[in-house]
């Protein structure tokens, strides 16, 4: 008999990773609190789109103060370097909690499993779509407590996606072709995002349908597969 748990407990691992965002720098040289909301608003939206266009490594703070206008004598009133840019970045786009996670929306059970995918890579795609670009392209440049921070939040979203899987289909959580598929599904997660390039003539909702179907036949043959 496969192992079950109240479908409301999940997803507990990812839940616990909530609270864990990526340290920013505590700075206090300036106290008017409008004032440093728009400044670090000013300094992120033009960082983020000089990382995407240039990239991270490529990008200095002289084109960061150029691009948004920010004094360079004054810049460091407001974040401490182009990390804590980058943290500030991730932290309000990839580390979101506004945008539900598959085992979240999977505990629906109105919808068909081919409804929950394509609403979950909906939301992933339009609401995560710079949050995921900027995370993969900058992983090599990121401090090494801040990637361990992106691959625990990844790992916690597969585990949770491969024990919801598990009610669903009705297969032990023993089973590893849970996690397998669950890693495939959170990797699909970022195709709209950083292959959008290849399929700007079809239209977005095709391909989500597409997509979506095809993610299901895979998650399905599981179950088809445990009862041979």
């Amino acid at each position: 008999m496969p192992e079950t748990t109240p479908a409301n407990v999940y997803p507990e691992r990812l839940h616990a990773l909530r609270t864990q965002m990526l340290a920013e720098a505590d700075i206090t040289s300036v106290q008017n609190q409008e004032l440093i909301q728009s400044r670090r608003e000013q300094i992120c939206d033009a960082a983020l789109e000089l990382f995407l266009e240039k990239g991270f490594a490529a990008t200095t703070v002289r084109d960061i103060c150029a691009r948004s206008g920010v004094n360079q004598a004054s810049i460091y009133d407001y974040i401490a370097n182009k990390n804590d840019i980058l943290r500030r970045l991730l932290n309000q786009l990839w580390f979101r909690e506004d945008v539900p996670t598959l085992s979240v929306i999977l505990q629906d059970q109105s919808l068909s499993l081919e409804e929950a995918i394509e609403q979950y890579f909906r939301e992933s795609w339009v609401h995560k779509r710079k949050g995921t670009l900027l995370a993969y392209r900058c992983v090599p440049h990121m401090q090494p407590e801040d990637r361990q921070a992106l691959h625990a939040r990844e790992y916690a979203a597969m585990k949770d996606l491969a024990d919801q899987l598990s009610l669903r289909l009705g297969i032990g959580t023993e089973d590893r072709r849970l996690d397998i598929v669950a890693n495939l599904m959170v990797f699909l997660s970022a195709f709209g995002p950083m292959r959008d390039w290849l399929n700007r003539d079809i239209p977005n909702d095709q391909i989500l349908r597409a997509v979506a179907v095809g993610a299901a036949a895979m998650v399905r043959s599981l179950e088809d597969d445990s009862t041979k």
